[in-house]
């Protein structure tokens, strides 16, 4: 109970927090209408930036949702042409994360990091279609542990995000479920993978790292 209505929170909360108590403190001196509003604003930082323990299947059979957010897209697309895939045809699933939901990304299945690829770019707003290829984001490839498959995993940032962070290396070693990076204020996550069964459907709300994707 108590971890549920205190989550303990990323660290890349740390500074956001602390400056949001910092200036409602000094808000408060002033202005106890404004302060509240501050004391508000502190306490959605606070949740912004939590970071709960999730339960993964542990089956590599299935795919779990890299993100928690609304499913917007589910279509047969070709791969990033940053990671020379634009000749293969994959399954995308496009997750959207509003300001309220929690913004911890997850590994779909146990396997190792092969590439990372950063790229600079705009911040439009993640649930439009060319945000895939306008907006800053980080392209994960991790190759299955079990069968040996290559699934992409996509960080979008989003109107208002400004940070992409990346928790992982390329080599790392993966279990299903594992913590592999978040983003920043609002955001969008894609992932690219063949050969499964959806699962999910455009309109769900999806749990990182629990919720099921796709199967075999």
């Amino acid at each position: 109970m108590f971890n549920s209505i205190f989550p303990k929170i990323h660290k890349e909360g740390y500074k956001f927090l602390a400056i949001s108590i910092i200036a409602t403190f000094i808000i408060l001196l002033f202005s106890n209408f404004l302060g509240l509003i501050f004391v508000l604003l502190t306490i959605w930082v606070y949740y912004f930036f939590r970071d709960p323990d999730r339960t993964s299947i542990n089956d590599d059979n299935y795919l779990v949702s890299p993100a928690d957010g609304l499913i917007t897209n589910v279509s047969e697309q070709t791969g990033p042409i940053e990671l020379q895939l634009e000749n293969t045809t994959f399954t995308k699933v496009s997750i959207f994360m509003n300001v309220f939901n929690c913004h911890v990304n997850r590994t779909p299945l146990s396997g190792t990091v092969e590439e990372i690829n950063y790229k600079p770019g705009k911040f439009l707003n993640a649930s439009l279609d060319k945000a895939s290829e306008e907006n800053e984001r980080n392209y994960f490839k991790i190759k299955c542990n079990k069968s040996g498959e290559e699934i992409i995993i996509v960080q979008i940032a989003g109107l208002i995000a400004r940070r992409i962070v990346c928790e992982v290396e390329q080599g790392q070693n993966l279990k299903q479920g594992e913590r592999i990076g978040m983003i920043r204020f609002g955001s969008r996550v894609d992932i690219y993978f063949k050969n499964k069964k959806v699962l999910a459907k455009k309109g769900q709300n999806v749990v990182a790292g629990e919720s099921l994707i796709a199967s075999i």
